[in-house]
């Protein structure tokens, strides 16, 4: 059963990749954060949101960009014209904790490292996926983080904090996810 959700998890991670356009990377092969995109692209497919938190049918599912962006156009190219539940996805590049509260998904770029409690204590209570690759990130209370695994980009989850802020993360993400660092 896990082999069958990491074959459908993964096929379905390149058909966006290549169908998306994004798969340009100079060896052909796509780059980390093309790979990382369209992990945070199928996080939103696999993570139920509060209703409170939801916006009306086909309103947008905000994706939040806080600090350095370091996909540039790759996330905008993997997300663009694609549909969550109806809900089309827009990314939104944010400056501040409290603007991201107007987000679904928030990826906290490496460069907010300093700032990572203060960011992660202003966003408690408002359903906001956290997601980032900083070390240490779902330890310190964050949701997802990117993990390189060798050359392989992985991801671990803090489900504890998830669902402590109303999220469920669908049991064939979490059997995707690695296992927490002890």
């Amino acid at each position: 059963m896990r082999c069958r959700a990491i074959l459908i998890f993964g096929l379905s991670l390149v058909w966006l990749l290549l169908a998306g356009g994004a798969a340009h990377a100079q060896d052909g092969q796509p780059s980390e954060y093309q790979i990382k995109a369209a992990f945070i692209y199928n996080f939103a497919k696999f993570v139920q949101w509060p209703a409170k938190s939801l916006p009306p049918d086909d309103s947008p599912l905000v994706i939040g960009i806080l600090g350095e962006n370091p996909f540039h156009d790759d996330l905008n190219h993997i997300v663009s014209g694609k549909k969550v539940d109806e809900h089309p996805l827009v990314i939104k590049p944010v400056r501040t904790a409290l603007e991201a509260t107007n987000c679904h998904t928030l990826f906290i770029s490496a460069s907010e490292k300093p700032r990572l409690p203060v960011i992660l204590k202003d966003l408690k209570g408002t359903s906001v996926l956290t997601v980032s690759e900083m070390d240490g990130f779902t330890e310190a209370g964050g949701m997802i983080n990117f993990v390189r695994e060798g050359t392989k980009v992985r991801f671990r989850i803090n489900n504890e904090a998830a669902a402590k802020e109303g999220l469920k993360v669908s049991s064939k993400l979490l059997m995707l996810a690695l296992r927490p660092a002890n």
